[in-house]
């Protein structure tokens, strides 16, 4: 038992950061009402990149005309994923939202695969997305608008990690904490007079921290802590269960009701997820052992 504990406790801390996130997108889905999906993003992106500037000493980052160009690109790319998360789930159930979302990092996967399984993958994953856009949108609630802001936060997940790995190659572990300072200043305009409340409304700055920190402090720690003793193949397992963790999430704080197809649709999009992600370590492991 002593020697499943080395593995078990990242997996567990994982999990965790995976539901703090999705309990952290349910919270902010309360402050909808008086902030706006806007001032909400811009909230929680100011006080997230406060957190994870003091936590990763962000000052210590040394810029140069060189090196910021790839840092200021991930940093739009990390605003722009969240505004249009958060304006998604405005219309959307949180685990479609966050489905549709896990498109643009299984795309990067496939993009970047060497294997044919994983166009298999893609073709699982695009009939999850057809399941979802297919649905009568009177009856199962589903928001034209709200998919394609889900699309777009997709696209800048995608960027995200594109430029965020050019970004990390320079600046290490100051990267998250700097990129989320760029997307708070992106984010800072669209939502400064939605946000206003929370500078008169005491009550609201507590609700606020919390969403900061479920979604920014505590998955981070938990996530960068598990990336170290995890194998990839474990990792990118885990974290395609994301969907499904906002759905259940959804379902439990927002009363969130999705239909039999829905859930078969993030079923599939998870499953193409868990497919690419067994399938890219799989080729990491030959390219080792040519």
């Amino acid at each position: 038992m002593t020697s499943r504990f080395p593995v078990l406790l990242p997996v567990g801390g994982l999990l965790i950061a995976l539901i703090s996130i999705q309990c952290g997108a349910a919270l902010a889905k309360s402050l909808f009402p008086v902030l706006g999906a806007l001032g909400t993003t811009a909230v929680r992106l100011v006080l997230g990149a406060i957190l994870l500037a003091v936590i990763l000493k962000a000052w210590r980052a040394k810029l140069t005309a060189d090196n910021w160009p790839p840092l200021l690109l991930y940093g739009v790319a990390l605003g722009v994923m969240n505004i249009a998360f958060y304006m998604a789930i405005l219309t959307l159930p949180l685990g479609i939202a966050a489905a549709i979302q896990f498109l643009g990092p299984l795309t990067v996967a496939v993009v970047y695969s060497r294997r044919g399984v994983d166009f298999a993958w893609a073709a699982l994953a695009a009939l999850g997305l057809l399941l979802l856009t297919q649905l009568d949108n009177a009856q199962d609630g589903l928001d034209t608008t709200g998919v394609l802001w889900a699309l777009t936060a997709a696209i800048g997940w995608a960027l995200y990690i594109v430029f965020g790995q050019k970004a990390g190659a320079v600046h290490g572990v100051q990267t998250s904490a700097l990129g989320m300072l760029i997307g708070a200043a992106i984010a800072l305009p669209f939502g400064l007079a939605e946000a206003a409340p929370v500078l008169v409304r005491p009550d609201l700055l507590p609700i606020a921290l919390a969403v900061a920190v479920l979604s920014s402090a505590i998955p981070f720690s938990l996530e960068m802590s598990a990336l170290r003793k995890l194998p990839a193949r474990t990792f990118g397992t885990l974290m395609s269960l994301e969907p499904v963790i906002g759905a259940f999430v959804g379902l439990l704080f927002l009363q969130e009701l999705l239909t039999l197809t829905q859930w078969l649709a993030i079923i599939c999009i998870v499953v193409a997820s868990i497919g690419t992600s067994l399938s890219a370590s799989a080729a990491l492991a030959d390219e080792g052992n040519a």
